[in-house]
């Protein structure tokens, strides 16, 4: 029943809950919010004990703030419960508004789970509301967005009894101020820490850009920094002293151009084919004097704070060692060393390239068949630099979407024109060979190669199969006009060959063979070669094959 003097007390009380939820609003830390909440609960609610619960970013509660007893705190501080225990506790307890009361006669189920406690037992209550030891009341606080911040667990009222409406009301008030001011401390932490990281971010950024300026400038090897969009795109705003040095122009002339202004005119696709970003690319760039240069580009979009992506940070760096030989490494698997001609393998790559499996013709042609073809086109051109045919090394039966078949002169469809393969084998090299050595027999080989590519037009093949042996691949040709080539070249190699002060004098027997889809690299060789030994035969009247 109540007193006279309780609305006094009262009215203390309240003076008391006022002073401490201002004093929330000073706290400087989240950890001096959180001991302030706990201790205001001891002094201003009238309860012995209180221990602050803080949701930890796992979704766990951590024991962050103890207050009323010093065993109590050495025991619980900085302990943790797991979210699903606290979530059965406020679960099971009676709702005394927001608050929720768990009465000794259930709590005995919560002794032995993982949030820690800080209870004794004693006799049961002698009146209906007095506060027995192992009660347990707790206040929830919650964000205005109903995210769980805290719990409040408060312990021993000081008059011994539990709380009635208006000290579930106080505690319920300071509950939804203490949740105010731990949200206030977590965004004012927040932003403490925001600033002490854009800070950071600036003092690093400011390292980062003097620490680039330096890699920049004194890099060994070349650098550019282009503008990305724009009508000006791709033009050279910055150049480092390696690439002014590279490239033999100074820094002003190179502010002038872009790297589509120096690349060779052959690389251009290269370079239009580069990613600005992540993009590599190895081309040729013009130096001063005329010459070009191999490099290996690097490409990176630097992106500017405010207005994101502005320029592109190029890499430049000199391969011109490398790539010369890599280039004089790949000659030479494809080319005979004695000669330089295409070797065997180069030859069946470039022969192999223009067939597919598919018959051109409608009839299937034989085994030793004459054929020819349609719409090919530059089969020397740029061959001898062993890069600029497209598909080289890829395996002949690849079927291109454009592929182009490849017909006999005579067959259906045809303009009587093809791919004429032309075999030859010389007359008379061994015996040159046993009388004057091998010296003397390369140096017939590297003359008659000479002849040989001397007599071809610009867009021929002329390759070594080993030994004496070559062959002359003719694109365009009927069988007359391969006829009138075997002839010229057969003529272009009998006149006299000097060698250390003497002359010798070899002779050369050619068949005539056609290249086709539907035929084997294999099929089409044989077949030059069968007519090859059948010329020479009929040549030398049946004698053995000389040479």
């Amino acid at each position: 029943m109540e007193t006279e003097t309780e609305p006094y007390v009262r009215l203390a009380s309240l003076r008391e809950l006022h002073q401490v939820v201002a004093q929330l609003n000073t706290a400087r830390s989240m950890a001096d919010t959180l001991q302030t909440i706990a201790d205001g609960a001891v002094a201003a609610l009238g309860f012995e004990l209180a221990a602050v619960n803080l949701v930890r970013p796992d979704g766990d509660l951590l024991v962050a703030a103890v207050a009323g007893n010093d065993n109590a705190e050495a025991a619980l501080a900085g302990r943790t419960g797991s979210r699903e225990s606290w979530e059965r506790r406020l679960g099971m307890g009676e709702h005394w508004g927001e608050l929720r009361f768990i009465p000794y006669t259930e709590g005995w189920v919560l002794d032995h789970d993982d949030v820690p406690q800080w209870h004794i037992t004693g006799p049961a209550p002698r009146y209906p509301d007095e506060w027995h030891p192992m009660d347990r009341l707790f206040a929830p606080m919650h964000a205005s967005d109903g995210e769980l911040l805290a719990v409040l667990e408060v312990d021993r009222p000081r008059n011994g009894r539990r709380p009635g409406p208006w000290g579930c009301e106080a505690l319920q008030l300071y509950a939804s101020q203490a949740a105010i001011a731990i949200s206030n401390a977590r965004l004012r932490g927040n932003m403490q820490r925001a600033l002490v990281r854009l800070e950071r971010e600036q003092q690093a950024l400011r390292a980062s850009e003097e620490s680039f300026r330096q890699a920049f400038e004194y890099a060994p090897s070349g650098m550019a920094i282009a503008e990305v969009g724009g009508e000006t795109n791709g033009r050279l705003i910055k150049v480092n002293d390696a690439l002014c040095r590279l490239l033999g122009r100074p820094g002003a002339v190179l502010r002038r151009y872009s790297f589509a202004d120096l690349v060779h005119p052959e690389d251009t696709g290269v370079l239009l084919r580069t990613s600005a970003e992540g993009g590599r690319a190895e081309l040729r760039l013009a130096r001063r004097d005329g010459s070009y240069v191999w490099v290996s580009l690097r490409n990176s979009v630097v992106a500017d704070v405010a207005d994101g992506p502005q320029v592109q940070l190029t890499h430049v760096e000199d391969i011109e060692e490398r790539k010369r030989h890599e280039l004089a490494l790949a000659h030479r698997a494809s080319h005979d060393s004695l000669t330089g001609l295409p070797n065997s393998a180069e030859l069946k790559a470039r022969l192999g390239g223009r067939i597919c499996e598919r018959s051109a013709a409608s009839d299937r042609p034989g085994p030793v068949g004459v054929h020819g073809m349609q719409g090919v086109h530059g089969m020397r051109d740029g061959m001898r630099g062993g890069d600029a045919f497209e598909g080289l090394g890829t395996p002949r039966r690849r079927l291109h979407d454009h592929h182009e078949h490849v017909h006999a002169p005579d067959a259906p469809g045809g303009d009587g024109k093809g791919l004429a393969v032309l075999f030859c084998d010389l007359d008379g090299f061994k015996s040159i060979n046993d009388r004057f050595g091998h010296v003397c027999g390369d140096a017939v080989l590297i003359e008659v190669a000479r002849r040989l590519e001397q007599g071809v037009r610009d867009n021929d093949t002329v390759a070594r199969l080993g030994g004496d042996e070559f062959v002359v691949l003719a694109e365009g040709l009927g069988p007359s006009e391969a006829s009138d080539l075997a002839v010229r070249l057969r003529n272009g190699i009998i006149p006299p060959i000097r060698v250390e002060g003497r002359a010798v004098r070899v002779g050369a027997s050619f068949g005539i063979g056609w290249a086709a889809c539907g035929m084997t690299t294999e099929e089409i060789l044989e077949s030059a070669d069968q007519r090859m030994y059948v010329e020479k035969r009929s040549r030398s009247q049946g004698k053995r094959r000389v040479g």
